[in-house]
């Protein structure tokens, strides 16, 4: 399920000028930096790990982390878990065809379909 419009405007308050927002999806993270949940945004120019409110996973508070957009976020490894630097991060299930978009976005463009409604 896709994050609401109202989670994608908070992420952009955030991120300030980074460019269009192309996804959002929620992570879990446990290591010996701690427990957290996040938002990972792709956009334009970057992918940014915002972290969120402990009890409002869909309010961000901060950058955690960005990377460069040419940063692969795959492969999905079992149980959906990507890792983003030195970072582990799990997610939903319901997200693994948005990780695999953004990866084909600049690695495999060739593979995305063409966009129904190219107008809107």
């Amino acid at each position: 399920m896709p994050v609401g419009s109202a989670v994608r405007e908070r992420c952009r308050t955030l991120l300030g000028d980074q460019g269009e927002i192309h996804y959002v999806f929620p992570a879990f993270s446990e290591g010996p930096a701690g427990t957290g949940n996040f938002l990972i945004v792709v956009t334009d120019t970057a992918i940014s790990v915002l972290a969120t409110r402990t009890l409002r996973t869909d309010r961000p508070v901060s950058v955690f982390a960005e990377f460069p957009r040419r940063t692969r976020i795959g492969p999905i490894m079992p149980g959906c878990v990507v890792e983003l630097g030195s970072i582990v991060f799990e997610f939903d299930e319901e997200y693994a065809a948005v990780v695999s978009a953004a990866d084909a976005e600049i690695f495999n463009p060739e593979i995305l379909p063409a966009d129904p409604l190219p107008e809107l």
